[in-house]
């Protein structure tokens, strides 16, 4: 592996000025992701807090005892006992097979950015991955992109859930699922490494009944070594622990709705585009009714679903006693919770999540809580030899590819042999046709109405083979030049994919041709969480 490091600005806005280290974004946070004496400020204020750092160490040891604990598991499991422990933190959705690639990407920025600064601060930091298993778009996690012929395919998996069923209480059917990734594994080429990767991922299968719990084994599988420790937002355990703050969440709604109304505001005066649509009057708060989770909002002094359904504080205060595990956080509810949780040093980020944790600072400090330093996750493009080359022969930088990948100029190219002289031609004679059609349409209406159908028709006819003749020519010259036009093709899928790489490949696709120790490859790399763009040359 090499290692090149280049310029790729966030397309966020807010992101962009954030990483770039804009003056007007400080106002947001309560601390500097890029200096050292930042991360010596907030531990110092997590030392002024209290955590329930045995009760979560606890919930963490059951949740990922399914997933075979490791004794770097363990040992991280009892940095967190330790009352001078911080963590590390990130997390995503439960996407199939791992999801995408940028999944991997943080996972990559937790681990090191914990090991980093357990260095240079001197105290037990432990590595956390947060799984969004709470989450109900299933839309979003339920495929996976492969290759095919130089071309991205998105492969759905074809069982259908409950419209609005938590990832984490999804059950899939085992057969499906096996079928389903045996069929992911037959679209890559076969290398030494494939039959036991799949038969890894089948095993995994059968062991684990849901979405979330069969992505936290494959997660469990790449990372153990490294101590990296899971939990799943809707683990039942974690939730009766959240209960005092969800009474907080609930008894003091209108104060931390106003408290985020108040820094959107400012925001929005700073003319930055709002990342969080909170509705006029938002709970943040979902409840899971009949097996669906719907979100709530205030009508009064009542909280109303999506579903219909009422509820006066006093109920939900009430519900929340006898069924902690009907309530979730949201994305302005999910943060503060977190960091009543975690003893979190720092919180990595992407672009995304960067520009909506920017309108929590005054809910933190509503909650008598300041937010942690929010860390730019590692951006990564892997970049095969092939592929190298062949942008080295067409002439193109990769900031080129991967800010806005290859079809301008392939478009550019096409043109460039194109035959012009035909294609005028062409033009002349429809001009021509169509100036005569014009004067028959004209003499037609005059002699009889029923002439005009069928010079219509007619016309449309011409016009038809005209686009056929243009069509033909088209395809002949991309038939004389497709070797040239498979080389855009595969620049376009392999770095830019409609987008960035890394919010299209999966992780698979590399094990596959590079073995399970790519994963080790990658962890050896350093990486600067400064966001820059790292490409890595396979």
């Amino acid at each position: 592996m090499e290692q090149e490091c280049i310029s790729v600005p966030a397309l966020n806005r807010f992101a962009k000025d954030y990483i770039s280290g804009e003056e007007q974004t400080a106002p947001y946070f309560d601390y500097h992701p890029f200096h050292q004496a930042e991360f010596v400020a907030r531990a110092a204020d997590i030392q002024t807090r209290q955590y329930e750092r045995q009760k979560l160490a606890d919930i963490i040891y059951n949740y990922m005892q399914p997933f075979q604990l490791t004794e770097e598991t363990e040992r991280s499991l009892a940095k967190l006992r330790d009352e001078k422990s911080l963590v590390v933190i990130g997390g995503q959705q439960a996407g199939l097979l791992t999801g995408p690639l940028y999944s991997i990407h943080k996972i990559i920025s937790i681990i090191q950015l914990a090991a980093d600064q357990e260095k240079k601060l001197g105290l037990p930091i432990v590595p956390v991955f947060w799984i969004a298993g709470e989450d109900h778009d299933l839309l979003e996690i339920n495929h996976v992109y492969v290759e095919k012929e130089g071309q991205m395919h998105k492969i759905g998996y074809p069982e259908r859930f409950g419209k609005k069923q938590m990832a984490s209480e999804t059950i899939y059917d085992k057969g499906t699922m096996e079928k389903w990734v045996t069929s992911i594994f037959s679209c890559m080429q076969e290398t030494n490494h494939t039959n036991q990767l799949l038969q890894d991922v089948l095993h995994a299968v059968q062991q684990h009944d849901t979405l979330t719990a069969f992505f936290a084994q494959l997660m469990q599988a790449l990372f153990s070594k490294y101590g990296l420790l899971l939990i799943d937002a809707a683990d039942p355990t974690l939730r009766q622990l959240e209960v005092p703050f969800f009474k907080r969440i609930i008894t003091e709604n209108k104060q931390l709705a106003a408290s985020v109304s108040g820094a959107q505001e400012e925001i929005k005066k700073a003319t930055y585009t709002l990342a969080i649509e909170t509705g006029k009057q938002p709970a943040n708060l979902f409840l899971i009714e009949d097996g669906e989770r719907h979100l709530l909002e205030r009508d009064g002094d009542l909280y109303r679903s999506k579903s219909g359904r009422s509820y006066s504080e006093s109920e939900l205060l009430e519900l929340l006693e006898l069924s902690p595990h009907a309530f979730s956080n949201n994305v302005v509810t999910r943060p503060l919770m977190q960091e009543w949780l975690f003893p979190t040093l720092a919180f990595i980020a992407g672009p995304g999540e960067i520009a909506y944790w920017a309108e929590l600072k005054h809910a933190f400090h509503y909650f008598k809580m300041k937010m942690p330093l929010i860390v730019p996750r590692v951006n990564i493009s892997i970049v095969e030899r092939s592929i190298a080359g062949i942008a080295a022969e067409i002439d193109l930088t990769m900031e080129q590819i991967i800010q806005s990948g290859v079809k301008m100029e392939k478009e550019a190219y096409i043109e460039s042999v194109r035959d012009h002289h035909l294609h005028d031609l062409v033009a002349e004679m429809k001009a021509d046709l169509f100036a005569s059609y014009e004067k028959i349409e004209q003499r037609a209406s005059k002699l009889h109405n029923g002439l005009m159908p069928i010079v219509e028709k007619n016309k449309a006819y011409h016009e038809r083979q005209i686009a056929y003749l243009i069509q033909k020519s088209n395809a002949v010259l991309e038939q004389t030049h497709a070797a040239t036009l498979l080389r855009f093709d595969r620049l376009e899928s392999a770095l830019h994919p409609g987008g960035p790489q890394e919010r299209i490949w999966n992780i698979y696709s590399f094990l596959n041709t590079y073995g399970p120790s790519f994963i080790d490859k990658l962890m050896d790399q350093s990486f600067d969480h400064n966001g820059d763009h790292y490409l890595i040359y396979m």
